[in-house]
């Protein structure tokens, strides 16, 4: 391995200290004595823990930065000194947990845990991401069973402790290892880790204390979502483990395409054609909104790609529903492709009067559009 503390830990040298740690735990897991069985695992685990004592202290990592090894003197730079490192005593013990080992410290197997989080996707129109709306949503999760109230047992019957775990849903055995006696724990196999054993199981959720169910619920969507918003509704995910708090539920949203408008955060873009009539003489013209039609005055002489600023006709913020962005319509002016034999004439007389002569533009139709636009 490389003499680099960040090399052996596999980081870059501007790694978080959530990085740092998070590569420590892996490589832990990899090279612990007790557990990997490749040559000079004992001797790469030395490496690892020398380097994480360093990068995880901030005044050891800062004279490493600027000096290497040699500038950390007397701060030391070995082997590190577990008894001395609360937080690596905690990482310390979530390694021996997942090697199967207890040190008869923090936690248990019966310990409150939270449940799972679930997420659901819910659609939407156009219309009601701008503006909010109601939804009732219906999902499945499971609940406590209401038959047995979750205990597992048949009603009339009761679960009893395990004899084989006595009800800590754990079996140890201790062994001695080069950094001491260590436990090794796994599931009790009697009781699959419950610390209980039932001698008649419920027969509506077969003793696990929990049935699936079908929720309905309504739920008040905020105006100015979007496509891919996420909604969080607490404490609406699964069950807890032992009495722990339930999961999350997440709602995605996805949000249908509109027929005319497109969103760009919170102003809405309309393409519009109008004739050429009204864009030389002007004109006042109905313009589709998300809150219907409104009056827009055309002034003669508009060029194709002009923008026009609606002011407040956009999608509503959604922290500020009284804050809105602006719906910006782009002209567009439309060729006619066929002519009535009055028409033509006209035309032709106006051909005349304008003559034949040509300008070239600097710059193309879609670079004025984007500048106009913003990028």
């Amino acid at each position: 391995m490389s003499n680099d503390y960040y090399d052996i830990l596999g980081v870059g040298r501007n790694a978080s200290e959530d990085e740092i740690k998070a590569a420590f735990r892996k490589l832990a897991r990899q090279y612990h004595p007790d557990v990997s069985k490749e040559e000079g695992a004992e001797e790469k685990f030395k490496e690892i823990n020398e380097a994480y004592g360093v990068l995880s202290d901030k005044d050891k990592r800062a004279r490493y930065d600027r000096f290497g090894k040699e500038g950390l003197g007397n701060m030391g730079g070995g082997f590190h000194d577990y008894t001395m490192d609360g937080d690596f005593a905690d990482i310390f013990e979530d390694l021996l947990r997942g090697f199967g080992f207890s040190t008869g410290g923090r936690g248990s197997r019966r310990s409150p845990r939270r449940g799972r989080d679930l997420q659901m996707q819910i659609a939407l129109t156009f219309e009601e991401a701008a503006f909010g709306v109601e939804k009732e949503i219906e999902f499945q999760r499971e609940e406590t069973c209401s038959r047995c109230n979750g205990n597992g047992a048949d009603p009339g019957t009761s679960p009893v402790k395990c004899s084989t775990c006595n009800g800590q849903g754990e079996v140890r055995q201790i062994r001695q290892t080069f950094l001491g006696q260590m436990v090794q724990t796994a599931t009790c196999p009697a009781c699959n880790g419950r610390g209980e054993t039932i001698a008649s199981p419920c027969k509506t959720c077969r003793g696990n204390g929990l049935e699936r169910k079908t929720v309905k619920k309504k739920v008040q969507i905020p105006g100015g979502v979007d496509r891919g918003t996420q909604i969080r509704l607490a404490g609406e995910g699964g069950p807890g483990v032992y009495s722990g708090p339930h999961g999350n539920l997440f709602l995605i949203l996805d949000v249908e395409p509109h027929k005319f408008f497109k969103r760009r955060e919170n102003d809405i873009l309309l393409n519009l054609d109008i004739n050429i009539a009204q864009a030389v003489l002007g004109a006042e013209i109905d313009v589709p909104t998300l809150d219907g039609d409104e009056k827009l005055k055309i002034p003669s002489g508009t060029q194709p790609g002009k923008v026009f600023h609606m002011k407040g006709k956009g999608v509503p913020h959604v922290r500020n529903k009284n804050h809105r962005g602006d719906q910006l319509v782009i002209v567009n002016v439309a060729v006619p492709t066929k002519l009535t034999k009055e028409q033509r004439e006209l035309f032709e007389k106006l051909a005349e009067s304008l003559g034949t002569t040509v300008k070239p533009q600097e710059k193309g139709f879609l670079d004025w559009l984007n500048e106009t636009l913003g990028g």
